[in-house]
């Protein structure tokens, strides 16, 4: 479980070095969303049989990073949307 939360976390750093321009997310919500593509990475990876969700592999690693990318820039859009709208 510590193993899982600490690939989150450099998951979720990798992704938010790889995105341009300055986000707005603090280490909880890098954290989350690193987690989150973790899984996403982990479920493609299943799919692909390259491996199971929660073990570490290549293909899995990078899928996580690109799926995390993504939902920092979706985490990034729906913030700058909630402050234009308050």
């Amino acid at each position: 479980m510590i193993g899982f939360i600490i690939a989150g976390l450099v998951i979720g750093a990798l992704a938010r070095l790889i995105k341009p321009g300055k986000q707005n997310l603090g280490w909880i919500a890098t954290l989350l969303l690193g987690l989150a593509g973790s899984v996403i990475g982990g479920l493609v990876a299943n799919l692909l049989g390259t491996g199971d969700i929660f073990e570490l592999n290549v293909l899995g690693f990078i899928v996580a990073v690109v799926a995390a990318v993504l939902l920092v820039g979706t985490a990034e859009a729906l913030s700058a949307r909630n402050r234009q709208n308050a």
